[in-house]
């Protein structure tokens, strides 16, 4: 919404203040501010000038004409303008050798064309009141030559541009800012609506409401002999330039004008192309209309219309149809004014992807015992601009309707804010609103209304006004006397802790496995969680692959992405592509975060359940089945150098082997010890893809992605990935994470060289050297692998070093030395492995 600061200040005695300040006290008291700025403060030195004669040049390719114009001084001044819609004798704007223009566009004499001009006749667009450069801006009839422009066409403005929340639709309009700055700044408020509409004397043209669901009430006024080519006076247009609207024509800019003023919606009618009686109903079906926007539309049944003997004339408070609009030969006009349903016009302009600034304020809520004066106020205006007759009488169709009455504790809003406001302020502030305040309580109708309504002295009735829709609550008038009172005097009080309270093991395992990543050099995002079928293609899953059975979304962001995602992959390759598309090769990245994998008899859709008791255990049940399971997940990806190349040398490609050292990072975290296995699981390439196991429980894969996979994302080659479920491995976790026992006594190591056959796992041999070495071994590491001739045809060399360390002794050459006999052993049962030169 912007508000013009002059328009504002009709309707209230502002102080000497700039806009700045009052926007300052409007954001105070809840709006919120978008920006403030100033038009026309730049201009100087344009005044009222007589074209005295006009004189055609020839030999351009365009129309020249040399103008002598009069602008008060001693002599007239010679202008060159190309302009053709003026003649001699009409009054224009000119900007004199010196002036400037808006934007700081500075205007001297200068020769061209072969004639001499001394300053500038301007358009509308020029003086930057609006968009029209079609031609010169032709004053009225008798304006002073030589006044000043600016102060005679207002030129000089500032605006305040708010952005209206849905909660507070009056402040669509001056009239509802107007209110707020008043009760800001503690001066009086004049209410534009305050107007005083003839005594009825019957009804105008005939209408009535056959769906009161969708309209409550509905008025039409008449005027007759309107003259369709009476123009907008410049301060009527100069006003919805400022306020963001283009006008149009007298009669359409009037209309806009009110809604503006007021923030009631009004329709104009070409009377002529009425036919009957006019009817607010709901759409029939097969129904359809053409809108003004030249678009036919098919309506549904739940669309909110006024119809008149031919069909559909108009979509009820969104957009009028195209068969009785109002043109350049209208004389005969119907002003429309009504209160529509909110939920109705919200839900038929979405539908209809019609959004129109009428829309907007019945969607939010419009006062309504508004359409009586507003329309009296737009026939008004009409008369006086473009002449014609307002014809007697008015057409009211009105719906009985019971005034909203909220019962609260005056002591509520305290409670509320954490603060003492006493007894009095309550009921000042909820009037200074607006609201009717009485004492004690009207009967509860449930809800939080109905637990604050006990009786007794500290109970308040309170009656919202009709502009206020959306005071339906104690809590929405607590708020209303907490924000007039200033949210900058809300006392700071930190929350008590509770005791007993902290992270659970689960929470703490999630933020050790993040700062461990972090600190192996990986990088964490954070991605959407949504998924197109494209993704499911793009890491080769199979079409039974339980990966593609995913959650899809009823509204979603994009029609490329409608699922729920069912792993971490997509979202990590698509950062790892953005990256590396913008000159990063060298990736490591990782995300943890929820997967979405709901089970193959879940219903498609969750059951919807009232709100006016609690969910019986079966509904809750049901609940429960439809909603899928939501693990925690963590993976990673690696693209190009894991170590830098530089002067030190040559750097390491990232590999299968770091993305598995990364699941074992991991998994230190939780204190488990994974064991690796061969395994094919899409994406991951065949031969370098490894399961990953706690215990027997399989917790996730790591390994290079398939070439396929990378061709489909656009990756660097040879792209790694690993992806493991933390929710699996927090099952089998030993327990609260414990210190780890440091021993004073010194370490004992032992080399050991094995030949085993080139298939046997690595990490079987692993397994068995730590399970042979006993509670002696305090960690083992792989530090080589031969495949030479010495390791013999088929075969391989893996050469360990154990550390053996005891906590309460120094141990012994034999005690080193049967441990590591016995891990030999161990290994060379289950694998085959034999020491190596034995």
């Amino acid at each position: 919404m912007r508000v013009p600061l002059s328009w504002l200040r009709e309707y209230v005695d502002l102080p000497a203040v700039t806009a700045h300040e009052v926007a300052e006290k409007l954001t105070a008291a809840g709006l919120k501010l978008e920006a403030v700025t100033s038009y026309g403060h730049d201009v100087k030195n344009v005044v009222v000038g007589e074209v005295l004669s006009v004189e055609e040049l020839e030999g351009f390719k365009k129309p020249i004409r040399h103008c002598q114009v009069e602008v008060g001084e001693a002599a007239p001044r010679q202008i060159v303008c190309g302009a053709t819609n003026f003649t001699a004798g009409d009054r224009v704007p000119v900007v004199l050798p010196g002036g400037v223009l808006p934007g700081g566009f500075e205007v001297g004499a200068r020769k061209t064309y072969g004639r001499l001009s001394e300053g500038m006749i301007c358009s509308e667009r020029e003086l930057g009141l609006g968009d029209d450069h079609s031609g010169i801006m032709v004053l009225p009839e008798g304006t002073p030559i030589g006044a000043d422009v600016v102060e005679l066409l207002g030129l000089r403005e500032d605006v305040i541009e708010l952005e209206i929340t849905p909660d507070i639709g009056y402040a669509l309009s001056i009239r509802g800012v107007a209110r707020e700055a008043a009760t800001a700044f503690g001066v009086a408020f004049r209410d534009p609506a305050d107007v005083s509409p003839p005594i009825e004397s019957g009804p105008s043209y005939p209408a009535s409401i056959a769906d009161p669901t969708a309209c409550d009430r509905f008025v039409l006024r008449e005027i007759h002999g309107f003259d369709p080519h009476a123009p907008s006076p410049f301060w009527l247009r100069a006003r919805l330039t400022r306020a963001g609207m283009r006008p149009v024509s007298l009669a359409v800019d009037v209309t806009n004008y009110v809604m503006l003023e007021l923030g009631q919606p009004l329709h104009a009618f070409d009377a002529t192309r009425l036919t009957g009686e006019i009817v607010v109903r709901r759409a029939q079906p097969g129904e359809k209309l053409e809108t003004l926007d030249h678009v036919v539309r098919a309506l549904n049944p739940e669309d909110v219309l006024i119809t008149d003997g031919s069909g559909a004339i108009s979509m009820a408070g969104t957009m009028g149809g195209l068969h009785t609009e109002i043109s350049g030969e209208s004389t005969d006009i119907v002003i429309e004014a009504a209160h529509f349903s909110a939920s109705g016009i919200a839900r038929m302009s979405r539908r209809h992807n019609l959004v129109s600034e009428a829309s907007k304020r019945f969607e939010r809520g419009v006062d309504r015992e508004l359409p009586l004066y507003a329309s009296w106020r737009a026939v008004q205006l009409l008369a006086e601009l473009g002449g014609g007759t307002i014809q007697p009488g008015v057409t009211h169709a009105a719906i009985e309707v019971e005034p909203v009455r909220v019962s609260m504790p005056s002591g509520h809003p305290g409670a509320v804010a954490g603060m003492t406001y006493d007894r009095r302020t309550v009921v000042r502030r909820l009037e200074q609103v607006g609201c009717t305040v009485t004492e004690g309580a009207v009967a509860p109708a449930g809800g939080l209304a109905a637990r604050l309504a006990v009786t007794g002295d500290d109970m308040l009735t309170v009656t919202p006004p009709s502009w206020r829709p959306d005071l339906t609550d104690p809590n929405d008038l607590a708020e209303e006397v907490i924000r007039l009172e200033g949210y900058e005097n809300l006392p700071s009080i930190l929350p008590a802790a509770p005791a007993g309270a902290g992270l659970t093991e689960g929470q703490r395992l999630r933020r050790r496995v993040g700062r461990a990543l972090a600190a192996a050099g990986y990088v964490e995002t954070l991605a959407y969680p949504f998924v197109g079928e494209r993704d499911f293609d793009n890491l080769q899953l199979p079409a039974d692959d339980a990966r593609r059975r995913a959650v899809r979304l009823a509204n979603p962001l994009s029609e490329d992405e409608p699922l729920m995602r069912t792993t971490l992959l997509p979202g990590l390759l698509k950062t790892l592509v953005r990256n590396v598309g913008r000159g990063f090769g060298d990736v490591a990245l990782f995300e943890a975060g929820l997967v979405y994998r709901p089970s193959a008899d879940a219903p498609a859709k969750a059951p919807v359940l009232g709100v006016e008791r609690r969910p019986a255990a079966d509904e809750l049940a049901s609940i429960e089945n439809a909603l899928p399971a939501q693990p925690m997940r963590v993976a990673v990806v690696l693209a190009g150098e894991l170590q830098r190349s530089g002067w030190w040398g040559k750097g390491q490609a990232a590999t299968w082997a770091d993305a598995v050292e990364a699941a074992r990072t991991v998994a230190r975290e939780a204190g488990v010890s994974l064991q690796v296995r061969a395994d094919r699981h899409e994406p991951w390439h065949p031969g370098r893809c490894a399961a990953l196991y706690a215990g027997e429980t399989l917790v996730g894969h790591a390994g290079e992605l398939h070439p396929r996979v990378a061709e489909a994302y656009g990756l660097p080659p040879r792209t790694c990935a690993m992806e493991l479920e933390l929710t699996r491995l927090e099952a089998v976790l030993p327990g609260p994470a414990q210190a780890p026992a440091v021993s004073a006594y010194p370490v004992a190591t032992q080399d050991v060289a094995l030949i085993v056959g080139a298939a046997v796992p690595v990490a079987e041999v692993e397994v068995a050297l730590r399970e042979g070495a006993g509670e002696l071994l305090e960690s083992i590491r792989l530090f080589d692998v031969y495949t030479g001739a010495q390791a013999g045809e088929g075969n391989k060399s893996l050469a360990y070093t154990l550390r053996f360390r005891a906590a309460d002794r120094t141990l012994t050459v034999e005690e080193t030395t049967a441990a590591r006999d016995a891990a030999v052993a161990l290994a060379g049962e289950r694998t085959g492995a034999r020491l190596r030169g034995a």
